[in-house]
């Protein structure tokens, strides 16, 4: 009797820890947002010159999700062939291959999508490339649902790129970015990237995504920053302080933010685009328990 209630004993232990240990599991995750340039041939920074560049950067930072504006679509191509662990998922903003992308890179061995969506960044978001909010150029954004293949944990991925002229498209993208987050069931974890062409605190794009606590910014919550002060757009012309802070890696959930890293890598003086990437490194937490 005595042996047998200290086994169950023994076993209630165990599985309580093991309970304990999965509920307060970290599931590790390097994301990057990284506006490439779109592809031309015009000189000093043609794409056949930044390509090698570009392909060095990323094959040293690893990062495992990335949200990438204005390839091209055979700029992507080349960038998926250039980094075979890699797939990739968007569509052009003026429907098919036509036009920038705001595209999705993931490791192929460790993530799958689950399903994923485009959509406009206007008033008819469902119509390929619609612009109603004064923008004269077509935005869009791409959304995918990721599965960590090892731990089954799903996550979703929006990434996006902002107008560059109108502030109220800019406003309003903001307003639908926030709409449709929402509509994702909460406690499922979200990340937003991208480039949006404003710069935090005092933008109100920001504060749309910020407020009540909807988003978090991961480069303020960082336990750690590099490259501090530098202006995430540079126009080819290297790192240079400013507050012009304008690529964002942000998100709902139970997300921790290490460090997060402006890169201002580079190759004899040549940058591989005339954005710095910005990478996070986050955690999420994983609660596996019943």
């Amino acid at each position: 009797m005595v042996r047998s209630v200290l086994c169950l004993l023994a076993v209630g232990l165990a599985f309580l820890a093991k309970s304990a240990g999965a509920a307060d599991a970290q599931l590790p995750m390097k994301v990057m947002t990284f506006n490439l340039r779109y592809a031309s041939t015009n000189s000093p920074n043609s794409w056949a010159v930044r390509r090698p560049v570009m392909r060095e950067c990323l094959q040293r930072y690893q990062p495992d999700v990335m949200g990438t504006q204005e390839g091209l679509y055979a700029q992507l191509l080349d960038l998926a062939k250039d980094l075979p662990a890699y797939d990739w998922i968007g569509t052009g903003r003026e429907g098919g291959s036509r036009g920038e992308f705001a595209a999705v890179f993931y490791k192929k061995s460790r993530f799958e999508p689950l399903s994923y969506d485009h959509f406009w960044l206007s008033d008819t978001p469902t119509v390929i490339a619609s612009a109603t909010w004064g923008n004269k150029v077509v935005r869009m954004a791409t959304m995918v649902e990721l599965r960590e293949r090892r731990s089954g944990v799903r996550f979703y991925v929006f990434n996006v790129h902002l107008d560059h002229q109108s502030q109220p498209a800019r406003e309003r993208s903001a307003e639908l970015l926030r709409d449709r987050i929402a509509r994702i069931p909460e406690p499922a974890p979200v990340l937003l990237i991208g480039d949006f062409n404003a710069g935090p605190p005092e933008n109100r794009t920001y504060q749309i995504l910020v407020e009540q606590g909807i988003l978090k910014d991961f480069w303020l919550t960082a336990e750690r920053r590099r490259n501090e002060g530098f202006s995430t757009f540079h126009d080819f012309a290297g790192p240079k302080p400013g507050s012009w802070r304008i690529d964002w890696v942000m998100g709902r959930g139970q997300w921790t933010a290490r460090q997060a890293e402006v890169i201002t890598y580079s190759r004899r003086g040549q940058y591989p685009s005339d954005h710095f990437p910005v990478m996070v490194d986050l955690t999420l937490g994983v609660d596996h328990s019943p």
